[in-house]
């Protein structure tokens, strides 16, 4: 018999989905999965990569309790994203205009990791295991 391992994917959720897609894309260095839009052309959905991992975009919906981080007083969490070569990265996101919350630094858990934010304040922290 074979049993096949649930795949765990983050939600997060954006007053404007098709803008956090492309400033993930294009600032965050995460590659596009797709967008859905209503009969309106409103975007919907949203998806992102990176690597073999996938994001959703999520709208704000009341009805279901979720908003966006630009509206709450903290910020619940983030994501941890583990990239081949950090520096690489910061220097390519800070370029393309990241909001960055604190440059690479060597981490006693094991990662060298900076820490920055998008357009609506989710946290993400960039980090590649030190050999």
């Amino acid at each position: 018999m074979t049993t096949s391992v649930p795949d765990i994917v983050p939600v997060l959720v954006y007053e404007d989905i098709e803008a956090a897609h492309d400033y993930l894309v294009e600032v965050l260095g995460f590659a596009s999965a797709g967008m859905q839009r209503n009969p309106e052309g409103t975007v919907v959905h949203g998806e992102v990569t990176m690597g073999e991992r996938r994001v959703w975009l999520h709208r704000v919906t009341h009805e279901h309790g979720l908003d966006s981080p630009r509206h709450l007083p903290l910020c619940h969490g983030g994501l941890s994203v583990h990239v081949p070569d950090v520096d690489a990265h910061f220097e390519a996101s800070l370029a393309a205009g990241a909001v960055i919350e604190r440059e690479p630094s060597d981490q006693p858990y094991g990662l060298r990791e900076y820490a920055a934010r998008d357009q609506e304040g989710h946290r993400f922290w960039f980090g590649t295991p030190i050999s």
